[in-house]
């Protein structure tokens, strides 16, 4: 069996990594990124029609003051977003299928025209066509001091890549030779972009999600 190897940040690494012993699969864990709450204003929350949020982590690192915005109708970019806005308190949170901008499309096709957006300080592209999105940043990802990935990395070893900047990462810190030995499996086409070319193989899931991700995986690893 191809031994696993997840890329991305506690705590959505220990969960991705759950998931797959519970599939069979063996994971190892070694985080690019560490994720730190940064100091924001928060504006009053009568200014805006809905809340939008992209990032799990933006629910569990903006804060007390997120309790502010919980009147707001609420989304989130994907069911792990909307899951960690239910945890910090949200009652109703409607959770889109996509990327960001097709959760701002259904927030613009439910009627509303100003929307808080809060976010890491590096966020993929989201159109928001008509829609008035204010973008507010609660964290931000610093990089791990270990650049010492591809000692670590086995042969044959299959990589989940979650996010367009932990592929810029991976791309710099693993050389054209040694990715002819390894296989990535990328949450969205932006994400496989920015990690380069020459791996053994390169896939996304048809919707950029956990579940699919592992999904592929199985297959792969098996």
């Amino acid at each position: 069996m191809r031994p696993l190897v997840i890329l991305r940040p506690e705590p959505g690494a220990g969960k991705t990594a759950e998931r797959a012993a519970e599939l069979g699969l063996k994971a190892r864990i070694i985080p690019l990124f560490v994720p730190r709450a940064v100091e924001w204003d928060a504006p009053a929350p009568d200014r805006f029609d809905a809340l939008l949020l992209t990032s799990a982590n933006a629910a569990r690192l903006a804060g007390e003051r997120l309790a502010d915005y919980r009147t707001l109708p609420a989304y989130a970019v994907g069911r792990a977003t909307a899951n960690a806005m239910q945890e910090a308190g949200f009652a109703q949170v409607i959770a889109g299928d996509g990327d960001g901008t097709a959760i701002a499309r259904r927030i613009a096709a439910d009627g509303h025209g100003h929307v808080l957006h809060l976010a890491g300080r590096t966020v993929a592209p989201v159109d928001g066509g008509a829609l008035r999105i204010d973008r507010i940043v609660v964290y931000e990802m610093l990089r791990t001091r270990d650049d010492r990935l591809a000692e670590r990395l086995e042969p044959d070893s299959v990589l989940l890549v979650h996010s367009p900047r932990a592929g810029e990462v991976l791309a710099q810190l693993v050389g054209p030779r040694q990715r002819a030995s390894l296989h990535l499996i990328a949450i969205s086409p932006a994400a496989l972009a920015a990690c380069g070319s020459g791996w053994a193989s390169a896939q996304t899931p048809d919707k950029p999600d956990d579940e699919r991700m592992l999904a592929l995986a199985l297959r792969l690893c098996e």
